[in-house]
């Protein structure tokens, strides 16, 4: 009995190994079709890029009377448009134009903007494309977007091609685990390399934020022969950015000139989002024009971010006025800080208030003392907290990261340390002891101890002005240059001083026994 009833069973099995083998072959090869299927609808309907083509005489087109703030950088790339408008000139006394020019520098400088402007002013065509859109998945597809785009450009030469955000695609060989970006990266060198040096009418314009990323064969001359650092305008150029963004705006009583004073270390892109903001707020208000009042929220709005709506209670609105007292009070008692604007308790963004500090002029050095005096102001709302109410809370937070910042870069990058081993900055990769990672953390402590101790004895001397100004904030809720000088005008500036012993007490420190 029990063999007859696996009989059928060994039947079926014994078929369905003849009927696999029988159609084996039929089932790999729809399988394989099956692939081939998949990968083609794969490729359809991946999003074509092509690169933005722009006329000289387009709407899109962009002139020098359109750039401002960026003279230096305008005056390397003047050169590369009289080549392409006159080459045979450069031509005769046996100059070759730049094969490739890279802008770099921190964002919204206006480095786009310059390439639109060298294409416009040259009459070249004027082709642009993110680095973003040559890195795909499958291999061999930004190399091949690479070539599509260089032919493109040499069948309407003169041209000028211009590739943003190169560090997506051009960071150094060999860190990219499928190869794709260093495929890439190769077809664009060999491009640029691959010119027809006779003619010279092709020009690569890149723009890049992290130069230190890019690989060293792409920096080298015969592909970016030019490197151009454009940096955050001036405060002349700041005015010249305003007037841009303002010609098509009716003004009333603006002086553009005081406003790019109050406007120091913010970009092209930061000032016409700033003249943007001010137009809206004059038409939020049913204005036929904008007012310097405007222009006062629309800084306000881009430096400090949008007000909140959130309702404090009447015990953290008296910790958030004197938090911001506590700063007031020490950048209005310390002379190279920067002037005090406006102090408000208006919660903006993840703040709950801010004060506004805006300097006088522009500057590019900053001694030892008056980066203390800076971590001294950040450090004067959690030491005023203290003081009046016997604890401290989390409104401190971004402070006391401020300060860890600027502490660190004095020890380890300005070389500001008080200790022999914490004064010396290191190279990339050079190895660094225990003993002077201990002794920098110590010096980094003993700055931000200097700084506390120099707010808590600058608070405890004026603590009538510190309430005063915590009453007024309580009171108004925003206080205006005018109201500090009417609680402060009576207080003369003081000079900080440094604690005796202090600048050797971390080199007392390194000279213990067995250290």
């Amino acid at each position: 009995m029990t063999s007859m009833t696996t009989l059928p069973v060994a039947s079926f099995s014994s078929d369905l190994q003849d009927w696999a083998l029988q159609w084996q072959g039929v089932a790999t090869l729809l399988f394989m079709v099956l692939i081939v299927f998949v990968m083609w609808r794969l490729v359809k309907v991946m999003p074509k890029t092509k690169p933005q083509r722009i006329k000289p005489a387009s709407g899109q087109s962009v002139g020098w009377a359109d750039v401002a703030g960026a003279d230096d950088a305008r005056a390397e790339l003047v050169e590369i448009v009289e080549f392409l408008r006159d080459p045979a000139r450069f031509r005769a006394l046996g100059a070759k134009v730049p094969r490739g020019i890279l802008l770099h520098g921190p964002p919204g400088t206006g480095k786009t903007l310059l390439a639109k402007a060298v294409a416009h002013e040259s009459g070249a065509q004027f082709f642009a494309q993110s680095a973003a859109s040559f890195v795909e998945m499958f291999a061999g597809l930004g190399a091949a977007r690479i070539r599509r785009l260089f032919a493109v450009a040499r069948k309407n030469a003169p041209a000028i091609i211009f590739i943003d955000e190169l560090d997506a695609v051009g960071g150094r060989r060999g860190m990219d685990i499928s190869g794709e970006k260093d495929q890439t990266l190769n077809q664009l060198l060999v491009e640029m390399d691959g010119f027809d040096t006779n003619k010279g009418n092709l020009v690569v314009i890149a723009a890049s934020n992290l130069l230190e990323k890019l690989d060293p064969a792409l920096l080298r001359p015969g592909r970016f022969d030019r490197q151009v650092f454009v940096s955050p305008p001036d405060v002349r150029g700041r005015e010249g950015v305003l007037e841009v963004h303002t010609r098509s705006k009716p003004l009333e009583g603006v002086d553009l000139g005081l406003v790019a004073q109050q406007t120091s270390g913010l970009t092209g892109a930061d000032l016409a989002n700033i003249c943007n903001e001010a137009a809206i707020f004059a038409a939020r208000r049913g204005g036929t024009g904008i007012t310097p009042v405007d222009f006062d929220h629309a800084l306000e709005r881009v430096i400090a971010g949008v007000q909140s709506r959130r309702v404090l209670n009447d015990h953290e609105k008296r910790v958030v006025a004197y938090h911001e007292a506590g700063h007031a009070l020490c950048g209005e008692l310390l002379p190279t800080v920067d002037r005090l604007h406006k102090i408000s308790i208006v919660p903006r963004g993840r703040a709950l208030g801010f004060t506004l500090n805006l300097p006088a002029e522009d500057r590019y050095l900053k001694t030892r003392e008056e980066l203390v005096d800076y971590m001294t102001v950040l450090m004067g709302g959690r030491v005023a907290e203290q003081l009046v109410f016997g604890a401290v809370t989390t409104g401190a937070s971004d402070d006391l990261r401020r300060v860890a910042e600027i502490a660190g870069a004095m020890v380890t990058q300005y070389g500001m340390g008080t200790a022999g081993a914490a004064r010396g900055v290191d190279g990339e990769g050079v190895p660094v002891s225990d003993l002077t990672l201990r002794l920098r953390d110590e010096e980094r402590q003993e700055l931000a101890d200097e700084a506390r101790r120099a707010a808590q004895r600058l608070i405890q001397i004026h603590r009538a002005k510190l309430d005063e100004l915590a009453r007024e904030l309580l009171a108004r809720e925003v206080l205006d240059r005018s109201a500090i000088d009417r609680i402060m005008g009576d207080v003369p500036p003081v000079a900080r001083r440094a604690e005796p012993g202090l600048r050797v007490a971390a080199a007392r420190r390194s000279e213990r026994p067995g250290e």
